[in-house]
C-alpha cells in the first residue's frame, strides 16, 4: 500500500525554509550535488523538488520519492518544469520502487536526518544501486565542536524530531554512509549559515561510490 503521510505544518514551511537555505549557498551546494551524473536516476525525499532544474541532460529517467502528500503535489508542479524526466511517486525509503540494481545513481538531499533508521534507509539504497553505482549526498550532521554538538543532542532528544517532521540534527550521517557499504570518493565538510539561525550548520556533501 502506498505510504502516504501528511505533515501540515512542516509541509507548509519547508518551501520557505530551502529558500532562505538557498539563499546562503544551497543553490551552489545542490549544482554541485547533481553535476556529472547519467542514466537513471533516483532521488530519495525529493521533497517539493529542488534539485529538479540541476539535472543534467545525460541523465535519461528520475524516479523521485516522496511520501508527504503537500510535497508531493508540489513536487509533481516541479517535475513538469524539469529539463529532463522526472517521475513522482509516492513511497518511503524502506521500500523503494525499484529492482536490484536498477539505478546509476542514487541522491539523498537533506533526508537521512529524517529517516526512521538510517542503516535501513541505506540498505535499501544500496540494494536499487547497480554495483559500483554512485550516491550521491547532502546532508546536515553533527557538529565537531562540543558544545554544539551538545545542543544539536539536547534538539534531538526534545522537541526538533516532532516540529521537524523527524529530522534529527545530531546524526554522524558521514559514518552510517560508509558503514553501509559504500566508499566514499569525494566529500566536503560546509558550515551553511542560515538567516534564520544564529549559528553555521554543518553539512556534508560528497559522492560514495557502491562496493
Amino acid at each position: 500500500m502506498p505510504a502516504t503521510y501528511s505533515h501540515p505544518i512542516f509541509g507548509r514551511i519547508y518551501p520557505w525554509i530551502s529558500r532562505t537555505a538557498d539563499a546562503a549557498g544551497g543553490i551552489e551546494h545542490r549544482r554541485l550535488l547533481l553535476a556529472g551524473l547519467s542514466g537513471q536516476v533516483i532521488e530519495v525525499g525529493a521533497g517539493h523538488g529542488l534539485n529538479f532544474q540541476h539535472y543534467p541532460r545525460a541523465v535519461t529517467r528520475v524516479v523521485a520519492i516522496e511520501p508527504e502528500s503537500h510535497l508531493r503535489a508540489l513536487a509533481e508542479a516541479a517535475a513538469a518544469r524539469a529539463p529532463v524526466q522526472v517521475e513522482v511517486k509516492n513511497a518511503v525509503v524502506d521500500a523503494l520502487p525499484g529492482g536490484d540494481g536498477e539505478f546509476d545513481a542514487a541522491i539523498v538531499s537533506l533526508v537521512l536526518c529524517s529517516v526512521p533508521d538510517q542503516r535501513t534507509a541505506l540498505a535499501e539504497i544500496r540494494r536499487v544501486l547497480r554495483p559500483g553505482g554512485e550516491l550521491r549526498f547532502y546532508e546536515h550532521v553533527i557538529s565537531s565542536r562540543l558544545w554544539e554538538a551538545r545542543v544539536q543532542r539536547l534538539l534531538d532528544a526534545t522537541i526538533f524530531p516532532t516540529v521537524a517532521a523527524g529530522c534529527h540534527c545530531a546524526r554522524d550521517t558521514d559514518a552510517a554512509i560508509r558503514q553501509a557499504g559504500f566508499t566514499v570518493e569525494a566529500e566536503q565538510h560546509l558550515a551553511v549559515k542560515v538567516r534564520s539561525y544564529r549559528l553555521a550548520i554543518p553539512h556534508i556533501l560528497g559522492t560514495a561510490r557502491r562496493d
